[in-house]
């Protein structure tokens, strides 16, 4: 005995899952040829500059550009170690680990103030920080070059440490307050209850929470330092406290036919940020857009 039409069985999507293949839908070409030139465009130019890096200096003006080298070599990478990257490399370092740690740690109480905070004081303090976004850092430079000199700070890393730490404080506290915004007050309030105070809160809950906001405004804030040029420019002249960019500005001089060369310290140069990118990079975008949904 034959079952019963009913009316879904009339539908073509009905139909389409009982025959259980569903709805198909037609691949996005054009999208498909976009990522692909999006990835050539952005893929082509590290490829360059790795493999010119491995070249010879005859071998970088014969042969087509894009080709393998014939023979790899790494004389241009021992030519750069070999003129005082390192220590360009290590003050790089110390002033971008220094900076971001004290950046971190300052915003995340600053923001942990501001978004539990009452009374006009914390309305207020959110929109000094928010009024620091608004000031370019070149329309300072005079007056802070001025300010360092006083201090006796001038060529010194502490002279590249203080203003780097000034500057991203406001977007720093800005990603984790909207971040900590997302925190359900249920769980302060509770917290609050068993006794806790606002640096067990901040250490016990925020802390722990807030890791793809700090990942993602430790990541944000190093590469600003790492690349920074302005300030080691202006605020610093002696050669042993060169940071990596200024040493590539150096490098450019010193080695200005001898392209791979420069290229070789342009890779060295980036590999540090390139690992802390890759590293953190499943934080990164959960920890900009943390808080701009609302």
């Amino acid at each position: 005995m034959a079952a019963p039409t009913t009316i879904a069985d009339h539908r073509p999507h009905a139909r389409a899952s009982a025959r259980g293949g569903g709805v198909r839908r037609l691949p996005n070409i054009g999208a498909g040829i976009g990522g692909f030139v999006w990835l050539a465009v952005i893929i082509v130019p590290i490829y360059y500059v790795v493999i010119s890096s491995l070249r010879s200096q005859t071998g970088f003006f014969a042969g087509n550009p894009l080709a393998p080298p014939d023979h790899i070599s790494f004389e241009k990478y021992v030519l750069v170690l070999q003129s005082g990257f390192g220590r360009y490399f290590l003050n790089s370092v110390v002033i971008t680990v220094v900076s971001v740690a004290v950046t971190v740690t300052f915003s995340l109480m600053a923001a942990y103030g501001v978004v539990r905070g009452e009374g006009r004081l914390a309305r207020t303090s959110f929109s000094v920080f928010l009024l620091g976004l608004a000031i370019p850092v070149h329309a300072t430079i005079i007056p802070l070059y001025y300010m360092i000199t006083r201090l006796h700070l001038y060529d010194s890393l502490l002279a590249l440490i203080l203003p780097s730490i000034g500057f991203a404080v406001p977007i720093t506290v800005l990603i984790l307050a909207n971040f900590i915004r997302d925190i359900p007050r249920e769980l302060f309030e509770s917290m609050r209850m068993d006794g806790a105070t606002d640096w067990g809160m901040l250490w016990r809950l925020v802390l722990p929470l807030a890791r793809p906001a700090l990942v993602t405004v430790g990541i944000y804030d190093a590469l600003h330092v790492w690349n920074g040029f302005l300030f080691p420019l202006i605020l610093t002249q002696s050669a042993n406290l060169r940071v990596l960019p200024m040493a590539l500005w150096a490098f450019q001089g010193e080695f200005t036919v001898d392209v791979p060369a420069v290229l070789a310290a342009v890779v060295l140069s980036t590999l540090p940020m390139l690992v802390a990118y890759v590293l953190g990079r499943r934080h990164l975008v959960r920890g900009l857009t943390a808080g701009f949904g609302k």
